[in-house]
């Protein structure tokens, strides 16, 4: 799969199919507007799809577990190994998204692009750009070619969950000290130090937030990551799971697919998106608003309104598929809910 091929591909959403759901919205058996965020969400997904009655279901959930060698500074309550052992946890259904997603009957694979160790999990695919990330606080994360090709992985399981019939893509994530990944990236883009950016994470006590911040503001001094360039961001400060969520999110955006948006993680591999597509933040949804400091700031870069705030962040794409019912809800509404002419009730008259 080309990268750029892909890249090049994605079109605006149709701004006059967005029009008529508005018409269409607006002529169902309740007052003009009474649904709230609801219809906004039905008419966006209007555009994204270009059809007048779009299909979220089923919903694709991709979790890309990966490793961080920035762990090593000691930025996480949790030691390395917890990666792998959280991903054999998803392997046998036990994590959050694991309910969440059956719950709401998606689609689940868990994807291994660079766990630090090997695990034989029937249930993981396995599709390595290597054993972890570099540790950027002495060194880039990755190199150029490695970062493409976290994005390029992304795209083939993006790609592989649409073709087993996913309508709408969520993709979340696994690795320890992944948030100061995130931070770094979001503190690059935003053009704000990382103290503003950096919370808690995995848990840790706030004289720990503040060291976080250090080994993160050192690192950029150090690398000099490049903010007009999303590709050497991504490869001096970023991680391979990140890589792979940005890389998903632009293939759904390619093919009409509505993403919708998980945590702090998420959004920094979306913000690293729409700095290589002007369009793909078009296809975007916020699911949900964590407690992380960085995600009210990259929602607010990426220009997107959550629908729900439930103090969360566990990641894993959990907050998203807790919002997805929503997002059901407003599709169905189109195509189920009745109009004032066909159940033969008044329209009002202001």
């Amino acid at each position: 799969m080309d990268v750029w091929k892909v890249i090049e591909s994605i079109r605006p959403v149709d701004v006059q199919m967005g029009q008529e759901a508005i018409g269409h919205i607006n002529n169902l058996t309740k007052p003009v507007g009474s649904l709230g965020e609801i219809e906004r969400v039905a008419m966006e997904l209007c555009k994204m799809t270009g059809t007048q009655f779009p299909d979220v279901f089923p919903p694709g959930v991709i979790v890309f577990a990966a490793d961080h060698g920035i762990a090593a500074e000691g930025v996480s309550a949790y030691p390395q190994e917890v990666t792998a052992q959280m991903v054999a946890n998803f392997a046998s259904g036990g994590a959050a998204v694991n309910v969440f997603t059956n719950h709401v009957k998606g689609l689940l694979e868990i994807v291994d692009v660079g766990v630090a160790s090997n695990m034989d999990l029937a249930s993981v695919h396995v599709q390595k750009v290597g054993y972890g990330t570099k540790n950027f606080a002495k060194e880039p994360a990755m190199t150029r070619d490695e970062a493409l090709l976290s994005i390029k992985i992304g795209m083939e399981r993006a790609k592989h969950t649409i073709e087993r019939g996913a309508r709408l893509l969520i993709v979340g994530e696994m690795g320890i000290a992944n948030t100061t990944s995130a931070s770094a990236i979001v503190a690059s883009l935003a053009g704000v130090p990382a103290r503003t950016v950096v919370g808690t994470g995995t848990g840790i006590p706030s004289e720990k937030v503040t060291f976080k911040a250090e080994v993160i503001e050192k690192a950029i001094d150090l690398l000099n990551p490049d903010p007009q360039d999303p590709i050497d961001l991504l490869s001096k400060v970023g991680g391979f799971e990140i890589g792979a969520m940005c890389g998903a999110m632009l293939y759904a955006a390619s093919k009409q697919i509505p993403i919708l948006l998980d945590g702090f993680i998420c959004t920094s591999a979306a913000l690293l998106a729409t700095r290589l597509s002007e369009h793909v933040k078009e296809y975007m949804l916020a699911g949900h608003q964590s407690v992380e400091p960085g995600h009210k700031i990259t929602l607010d870069l990426l220009e997107k309104k959550p629908l729900l705030t439930l103090n969360m962040r566990l990641g894993e794409g959990s907050g998203a598929v807790l919002a997805y019912p929503l997002v059901q809800a407003a599709a169905k509404m189109l195509k189920e809910m009745a109009t004032f002419e066909g159940a033969s009730v008044s329209k009002g008259t202001i």
